[in-house]
């Protein structure tokens, strides 16, 4: 077993978001008062490199972010200190109660006790745990965060980091950075759902004072609908996913599609009415359920000794990943779950104003940067310390 420890980490640390799908990179600099941003850049991850969050390819993997890092746009990135997500779906989560006591005591316990709240054993898992401030109360005890992993998921992203000649400084869950990305100051009274609706799975997070409270992910994704539009409709994935971000769920749409077949030129009208949306709703239909059942589960096992029963229940969602640029599904989840459904701002423990300072079309491809964004904060962040 490995502790997650704390590792204190140089103002030049960067963040690496790693899916099955691609990968994103971010560096932020100090900028007076606030935060800038340094260095971006993205590359595809083929099919079979990393599947389920687990890598099958280290070589290729470490070529691909050796390559990606070479092409970074803005700043060239030099130094090796990074910060890197792990896979949301291996990981396991718990929030824990212990006595007060002293730090050593306390770890000594947690260790001791954290055989009964994952489902892998200890001596074969990457371990770390959080103490949680609360809010208001002065608790008569700790609230504990527990983190862990199996190490056998952990190790090869640490070789592959090594063999793209990078220093891995810090290695945490994605809820964490998206949290970090999503939360202003990371303090909300109230619980919030976030939902990370990405191209291979969508991740749910409910965030509560200054911690994550509960956690879940699926196989519902973006790519679903994508895939859904390019076979009903006989068209390109590329031009599908144009379709979906810009039209998507609007009641009447009507795009004309060019194909170029050699030298002549194929012409069509497709998607009058609503014809997308009946296209999309099935996908759409499973993405409410999992939710709803996500929350029910939520609400179920949210007994906390010292707050109210009101105070379990989540107030607003926030949308994050490449797949919350699907116009119109702010709307369509606001109707379907009740509850008011907006696009998160991952940039707001960034910039005060970032639509004066990032062009209009990386602001909104920014919500597909969220985790990188949270990586980037946590190296910042820590490094002001």
């Amino acid at each position: 077993m490995k502790m997650l420890e704390p590792l204190t980490l140089k103002p030049t640390a960067f963040g690496i978001d790693i899916s099955d799908s691609s990968l994103k990179i971010v560096k932020l600099k100090r900028k007076g008062a606030e935060f800038d941003l340094a260095s971006f850049g993205e590359a595809e991850i083929p099919r079979g490199v990393v599947e389920g969050g687990e890598i099958k390819n280290e070589e290729a993997l470490a070529k691909i972010i050796h390559q990606a890092l070479s092409q970074v746009r803005g700043e060239k990135i030099k130094t090796e200190e990074v910060i890197v997500s792990l896979p949301e779906e291996k990981a396991f989560l718990r929030m824990i109660q212990f006595p007060k006591m002293n730090p050593e005591e306390l770890e000594k316990a947690i260790l001791f006790e954290a055989e009964n709240h994952i489902p892998v054993p200890v001596k074969e898992s990457c371990l770390g745990f959080e103490v949680i401030e609360p809010l208001v109360n002065h608790l008569d005890h700790f609230d504990i965060l527990l983190a862990a992993i199996p190490q056998k998921i952990v190790d090869p992203y640490i070789r592959v980091l090594k063999a793209a000649s990078l220093r891995p400084c810090a290695l945490e869950i994605e809820s964490s950075s998206t949290s970090r990305a999503l939360i202003k100051n990371g303090i909300t009274p109230n619980p919030v759902l976030l939902i990370d609706f990405g191209a291979t799975r969508t991740g749910l997070i409910v965030f509560s004072g200054r911690s994550i409270r509960f956690t879940s992910s699926f196989l519902t994704s973006s790519s679903d609908l994508t895939e859904a539009l390019a076979s009903k409709l006989g068209i390109s994935s590329v031009e599908a996913e144009r379709i979906k971000v810009n039209y998507g769920l609007e009641a009447k749409t009507k795009v004309r599609l060019e194909e170029k077949t050699g030298d002549s030129e194929l012409e069509k009208e497709i998607l009058e009415d609503h014809r997308v949306i009946q296209i999309l709703e099935p996908a759409l239909s499973q993405l409410v359920s999992e939710i709803k059942n996500f929350l029910d589960f939520y609400y179920s096992h949210a007994s906390h000794e010292h707050s109210s029963p009101s105070r379990h229940e989540v107030k607003r969602v926030l949308l994050s990943g490449g797949g919350a640029n699907l116009k119109g599904l702010d709307r369509y989840l606001t109707r379907e779950l009740s509850l008011p459904v907006v696009l998160g701002n991952p940039w707001v423990n960034v910039l005060d104003d970032p639509q004066e300072r990032v062009p209009e079309a990386y602001l909104r491809r920014s919500l597909s940067y969220t985790n990188a964004l949270g990586l980037a904060l946590r190296g910042i962040m820590t490094a002001d310390d």
